[in-house]
Formats: structure tokens, C-alpha cells, sequence
């Protein structure tokens, strides 16, 4: 099977920075597109940033310019850096990854449990 752990969220004053991190690991075959995604109090989630296997990113109007998302291929791990944070990223950010196993010919979308981000001063 194929577990998806991230790391990194936290409380950051306005202004801050902190950086995310979601690793891959099990019965992989491969991953296609990896991504971040969030939900606020109130609100439905919604896609942050993605990121193709072939390193082709994908941002969110309100994160461009201040998120960047990569990925290490080798090591399966995203990650979302985030600068310049202000109190409205404030959410329980989730990594997503579609990856297809060695058992399996199709892609499954796999989620983490979430990390809660908060900006507050």
C-alpha cells in the first residue's frame, strides 16, 4: 500500500515563512501530479499548488509569488514553501499525490490527514 506523511505546519506570525513537507512511501510504481490543497473554517478545500512529474507547477491566484511547490522524484516527497504568509492562509493544508502501486495499473488519488497552518501574530 502507499502512505502519504506530511510534516511542517505550525503556528508563524504575518509575514512569516514555513515550509511543508509530504513523503511517498510503499508499493510505488510511480507518481503523477502531487499537490497541496487546504481548508479554512467555513470554507471548501481548495487546490494551493500542484506540481506534474515533469516538475511543471501550478498555483493558486492567491499563492502566486509567495508559495513555491517542488518535488524530489527520487526521494517521492513534495514540498510547498511558503513565504510571505498572512492570517487568510491560515487552513489545514493537505497533501495529495496520485500514484499508481505495483500491483495496480490505474492511478489512486491518496490524501494525508492534514496540518494546521496558522498565521497570527
Amino acid at each position: 500500500q502507499v502512505q502519504l506523511v506530511e510534516s511542517g505546519g505550525g503556528l508563524v506570525q504575518p509575514g512569516g515563512s514555513l515550509r511543508l513537507s509530504c513523503a511517498a512511501s510503499g508499493s510505488i510504481f510511480s507518481i503523477n501530479t502531487m499537490g497541496w490543497y487546504r481548508q479554512a473554517p467555513g470554507k471548501e478545500r481548495e487546490l494551493v499548488a500542484d506540481i506534474t512529474s515533469s516538475g511543471a507547477p501550478n498555483y493558486a491566484d492567491s499563492v502566486k509569488g509567495r508559495f513555491a511547490i517542488s518535488r524530489d522524484n527520487v526521494k517521492n516527497t513534495v514540498y510547498l514553501q511558503m513565504n510571505s504568509l498572512k492570517p487568510e492562509d491560515t487552513a489545514v493544508y493537505y497533501c495529495n499525490a496520485y500514484v499508481r502501486t505495483i500491483t495496480n495499473f490505474v492511478f489512486y488519488n491518496y490524501w494525508t490527514q492534514g496540518t494546521q497552518v496558522t498565521v497570527s501574530s
